[in-house]
């Protein structure tokens, strides 16, 4: 299954949690409606009591859903997750960034947020967010200290496929419905717990409605739970699925499946209401669960699916190795060589080396990393340098970083520039900008451009509103200042334009596509002009060739003329909302008929890779920071 038909799936995930959700209504309804008839037998009492349970269940659902609009910041806060500052001196902080950094890069999405749950012993972690661009990952301070970087990279690609493949949409919108749900359950609860009328003889009604309105929510918790484990299990073994074949190794993820069932704290949180809340979202059971609740398969099952020889003897021996001695993840990696495995990145291809490429092979890279995607990403990270890294970590220096990568090699068009950037973010920052462009930015190659990008991202979402509304107003400023745009200038703008505003209204942004191919056909031909063009600038000719080749691809029988737009990538503009609406398989298509565009001869420039990356991102299909596989 590849991303597109992960995609379909979680949409139609989508109409199934609705249905359920719908059912889990009625039959609390029903039931409600049947305790009011025995007790009064009045038509008017049922039919107020059916409202009162609506209200009750569809406002709860309402206020759950306006609670988490920010998105996965706000569910690892609300889990207890604790925000890894981005210049941690902690060692086991540090190597945590540094694998969902390389990860991130060689999946093609912005570096996510972290969380440590720093008072949660068990092994666990989960992703939160509507997109990519507002995704967070959170990890409990167990998994930190009791796995070794093979390890904790199994578990971080594992959450890596949430993020990719909408799951981690469909688990944020399924803990606001399940909410709504349980409400009945809750109230009772809380009257049970604080009230004190039940003490007097007025006070009876109000204890005998709070003990029917907990026996009925056991339906709600009963639905809710079925709900999470019939959502939840065969996810987890298809994530599990994709982390061995981004990380190309087993023993990683068996690894830590293994410490969780051979260590006392397995992969348990102590929060027990906010765990099964999450449950469904979490790399290991948060909770006891068993049987036709649990939200995920049995462990020994996972292991097996990695090690087909697992034996549960071999657990048993672990498990008393482990309790006299407790596994220590950062000695392990010295144990094992793995602090230092990476050694020497292999090296950036020339700028303007052209790569082999055929259309199934791009779209089937699309969110499907390999080990190889993960290797060339250590060479991109790496490559940026240990400087600039750390400007991408500080907030202060990550605006003027950004802006150094689109001041003009001209003089005259970076003083224009600069008067830009005075004018809305101040002297200072300008100066800082330019200080940074020579040398460092201005030597720096083509192919780290956007990855350095990608790194500063999760700093930058950071800032204040109104500082990033500045900053975006200023990028554009900048980028238009000479009255020409670069496909460089247009991927960097457009990138942090869709990606900042994203992570500013996270909510606004979550959907699955449902528009066919043949309801943007002069979308469809406006953007594979602008490839056509932009691959074959000084050859009107190929770039006509270019064209028709990637419209056969998507519309075979349609007969719309190559007509290269005046604004050149600008065009584009008016292209994104209606092609971001298609169905998975719409875009497929698309994504397979832009790269018959740019690679007629089977090869594509560095420059060619990245506008199609771009073009991929903000479809929301991300592509490997580089497109060629060994």
């Amino acid at each position: 299954m590849n991303f597109f038909e992960h995609q379909a799936a979680a949409r139609r995930g989508s109409g199934r949690l609705v249905l359920l959700f719908g059912l889990a209504v009625a039959g609390i309804v029903v039931a409600v409606d049947l305790v009011v008839v025995v007790l009064t037998g009045s038509v008017g009492a049922t039919l107020a009591a059916t409202v009162a349970t609506l209200a009750v269940i569809g406002l709860g659902s309402l206020y759950r859903i306006a609670s988490l609009r920010g998105g996965g910041a706000v569910v690892a806060a609300q889990m207890g997750g604790t925000a890894v500052a981005e210049d941690t001196t902690d060692p086991a902080l540090r190597r945590l960034r540094n694998v969902v950094e390389e990860i991130a890069i060689a999946s093609g999405v912005p570096v996510p947020r972290l969380f440590v749950m720093e008072q949660e012993a068990g092994i666990n972690a989960f992703a939160a967010g509507y997109s990519p661009s507002d995704a967070a990952i959170a990890v409990t301070r167990g998994a930190l200290e009791r796995l070794n970087r093979d390890e904790l990279q199994g578990v971080i690609a594992h959450e890596f496929s949430h993020v990719l493949n909408g799951d981690m949409r469909l688990n944020i919108r399924l803990i606001g419905l399940l909410f709504g749900i349980l409400m009945l359950s809750l109230v009772g609860q809380r009257v049970l717990i604080y009230g004190r009328l039940g003490r007097s003889r007025d006070g009876m009604p109000i204890l005998v409605a709070a003990l029917v309105a907990m026996a009925v929510g056991a339906i709600g918790v009963f639905f809710g739970r079925m709900i999470k484990a019939g959502v939840s299990r065969q996810r987890e073994l298809l994530a599990d699925a994709s982390a061995v074949q981004f990380t190309r190794q087993t023993r990683g993820l068996a690894g830590a499946l293994k410490k969780i069932g051979g260590l006392q704290a397995g992969s348990q949180l102590q929060d027990r209401a906010d765990a099964e809340e999450v449950s469904h979202m979490l790399f290991g059971p948060g909770v006891a669960l068993s049987g036709l609740f649990a939200t995920h398969p049995p462990l020994v099952e996972r292991i097996r699916r990695l090690e087909p020889t697992f034996d549960l003897r071999q657990l048993e021996a672990l498990e008393a190795r482990w309790r006299a001695s407790p596994p220590d993840g950062l000695a392990e990696d010295v144990a094992l060589g793995l602090a230092a495995r990476d050694g020497v990145p292999p090296p950036l291809p020339p700028a303007e080396a052209p790569v082999l490429v055929t259309p199934p092979m791009v779209a089937g890279q699309v969110a499907a990393p390999a080990e190889d995607d993960y290797r060339r990403a250590h060479a991109l990270v790496e490559g940026v340098g240990d400087d600039l890294r750390a400007l991408a970590r500080q907030r202060d220096a990550v605006m003027p970083l950004l802006f150094g990568l689109l001041l003009d090699a001209d003089p005259a068009v970076a003083s224009r520039q600069r008067s830009e950037m005075v004018a809305r973010c101040g002297e200072a920052m300008a100066q800082q900008a330019f200080e940074l462009r020579q040398p460092r930015l201005a030597a720096l190659h083509p192919a780290l451009r956007l990855p350095l990008a990608s790194l500063a991202f999760p700093t930058l979402r950071q800032r204040p509103r109104p500082e990033l509304d500045a900053f975006l107003d200023t990028i554009d400023a900048m980028v238009h200042t000479d009255g020409r745009v670069s496909v460089f200038e247009y991927c960097l703008s457009r990138l942090l334009q869709v990606q900042v505003r994203e992570a500013l209204d996270p909510g606004r942004h979550a959907r699955f596509g449902r528009t066919k191919a043949t309801g943007v056909r002069q979308e469809f031909a406006t953007l594979l002009a602008v490839m056509a063009q932009a691959g074959h600038p000084d050859s009107p000719m190929q770039a006509q060739r270019a064209y028709l080749a990637g419209l056969q691809r998507v519309l075979p029988r349609d007969h719309l003329p190559y007509l290269p737009p005046a604004g050149g990538v600008q065009a584009l503009d008016a292209v994104w909302e209606p092609l971001d609406a298609l169905a998975p398989a719409a875009k497929e298509m698309l994504v397979e008929a832009l790269v018959d565009a740019v690679s007629q001869d089977q090869r594509v420039s560095v420059a060619e890779a990245e506008l199609l990356r771009t073009v991929c991102a903000v479809l929301h299909c991300p592509l490997p920071a580089l497109l060629e596989r060994s």
